[in-house]
């Protein structure tokens, strides 16, 4: 896993947003995270997979539904670094309100996705 290429991979907003939510929140739903970002599941779907190319992130099947959390297997200093990042900006502009967003939707999956 080289530096540069997780680097790259985290400089796009919507990937930083969702890597956000991920660590603050553990295993979402694809679901979950387009609710959140307000953004077309495609686009959130196409972001995620780069994400998974670069390793920052896993995912799971049920059913029919992907859920993602962030990669255990990470390097240390890339965790640590993910971390303190999202710890210095989650109450910032958009990542603060992507979470108030996530946190009031009514329907999110326990075990399943219903979106």
């Amino acid at each position: 896993m080289l530096p540069t290429q997780l680097f790259k991979s985290v400089s796009d907003e919507t990937r930083l947003r969702c890597l956000s939510l991920l660590v603050q929140e553990g295993e979402l739903c694809v679901c979950e995270l387009t609710y959140a970002l307000k953004l077309p599941q495609p686009k959130i779907s196409h972001h995620l997979a780069n994400l998974r190319k670069a390793r920052w992130v896993i995912d799971r099947k049920e059913g029919l539904w992907i859920y993602y959390r962030l990669n255990p297997e990470l390097p240390q200093w890339a965790m640590t670094m993910i971390q303190a990042s999202i710890m210095g900006i989650k109450n910032d502009a958009p990542y603060a309100s992507d979470l108030l967003t996530l946190l009031e939707m009514t329907d999110r999956p326990v075990n399943t996705c219903s979106a």
